[in-house]
């Protein structure tokens, strides 16, 4: 579809400087970078390794013991159902403490070694 419109015009605004090989390299090794890192991985890290396991437990539980995934907690619904549920909550409820580790604790800290980054270049 063609149209008269005049093509947009370019952005008078330069875009940010990019900093050379040697500040990534140096960023990288700097304590800041290290504790960004640290508090990434203490939050990541163990969620991940607790989610894991309660998921092969679920799955386990639903191949060796029938009997228990079986038992009828309500009406039509079982203990196999109530963990499957409890699956999705638990997934939801790891995405909503990252976003808010994330937004409280990694944000600020990167946005600080971007900003650094980009006055320095």
């Amino acid at each position: 579809m063609a149209t008269d419109a005049p093509p947009p015009e370019a952005s008078m605004d330069a875009p940010p400087a990019q900093p050379d090989t040697e500040a990534f390299v140096a960023m990288q090794e700097s304590g800041e970078f290290g504790e960004l890192r640290r508090s990434y991985r203490s939050f990541a890290f163990p969620l991940t390794i607790a989610f894991v396991l309660w998921y092969l437990l679920y799955v386990l539980l639903s191949n060796y013991a029938g009997g228990f995934m079986g038992t009828k907690v309500y009406s039509n619904i079982n203990v196999a159902f109530v963990f499957g549920l409890a699956q999705f909550v638990t997934t939801f409820l790891i995405a909503w403490f990252y976003s808010r580790h994330a937004a409280a604790e990694l944000d600020p800290k990167a946005e600080a070694i971007k900003s650094r980054m980009e006055d320095d270049a």
